[in-house]
């Protein structure tokens, strides 16, 4: 299944991407990997994640405190946000 990324959902991703790699040489790629790993799992099996709305749902990456928010619309995968767990709830709401 194809994905792309919201624009909102490319920046935050970029920027937390760029975030884990100030804490840490390399820890920005395995933050990225997890993402991506996230996304496959979504892609395998898109019913299975917990539901946030009608048509949204949110997927936990196993390592770092981030769920991705996503749809499938006319079978495409659709990333709404990689949101950081630890932010307000619900910020991404105005994407869809």
């Amino acid at each position: 299944m194809n994905f792309r990324f919201h624009p909102e959902a490319d920046k935050e991703f970029d920027e937390s991407v760029r975030y884990y790699e100030d804490c840490r040489a390399g820890l920005g790629l395995e933050f990225a990997e997890e993402i991506y790993a996230t996304i496959t799992r979504i892609a395998e099996y898109p019913q299975a994640w917990s539901p946030m709305s009608k048509n949204t749902r949110r997927c936990l990456a196993y390592r770092f405190p981030y769920g991705v928010i996503f749809q499938i619309k006319s079978g495409m995968l659709r990333i709404i946000a990689v949101a950081n767990l630890q932010r307000r709830p619900g910020y991404w709401k105005d994407r869809i």
